[in-house]
């Protein structure tokens, strides 16, 4: 990989097209509620690039904010046409400069890259399994104002 190979990807109607350079400084899969929430899923997968390296080629985008109980916003972009979240940004002293894409959004082959890291393991879905070198229970940007909610494990039978 050279910095500056690029690869493109887009939304699920093919209206929202970006390009990327380089290689992302972050790639990670998260396990925390919103990326949960975002992904309808069990987990998100990230790579985050200098926010110089990302170009967004067509289509129209809407924005949706919110922040987390760390104090951090996050900015999450989708097409307006079909939702898919394309990519997001967060407002971290860590992440700021940085939009991390939606990687399964890349063209194919989507994942040219390995996963680096593994964040908020302790809310991972217990049927999940990732060969990650690093892994932490939760992120360098999570400072809790509360305590998170129990979640319950339903009986066997």
């Amino acid at each position: 990989m050279t910095e500056n190979e690029t690869h493109e990807g887009g939304c699920a109607c093919g209206a929202v097209r970006y390009r990327t350079t380089g290689y992302p400084d972050i790639h990670a899969v998260c396990h925390c509620r919103y990326c949960q929430l975002r992904t309808g899923s069990a987990f998100g997968v990230g790579a985050y690039f200098s926010e110089t390296d990302v170009e967004i080629l067509s289509g129209t985008l809407t924005q949706h904010s919110y922040q987390t109980q760390s104090g951090n916003t996050v900015s999450t972009s989708f097409c307006v046409t079909c939702g898919t979240t394309t990519h997001w940004q967060i407002d971290s002293d860590f992440l700021r400069g940085k939009t991390a894409i939606a990687v399964g959004t890349f063209d194919p082959p989507s994942f040219w890259f390995d996963i680096d890291r593994e964040i908020f393991t302790r809310t991972k879905a217990d049927f999940v399994h990732i060969d990650a070198e690093n892994k932490f229970e939760t992120s360098g940007t999570y400072k809790p104002v509360k305590e998170d909610e129990v979640r319950q494990t339903p009986a066997s039978d």
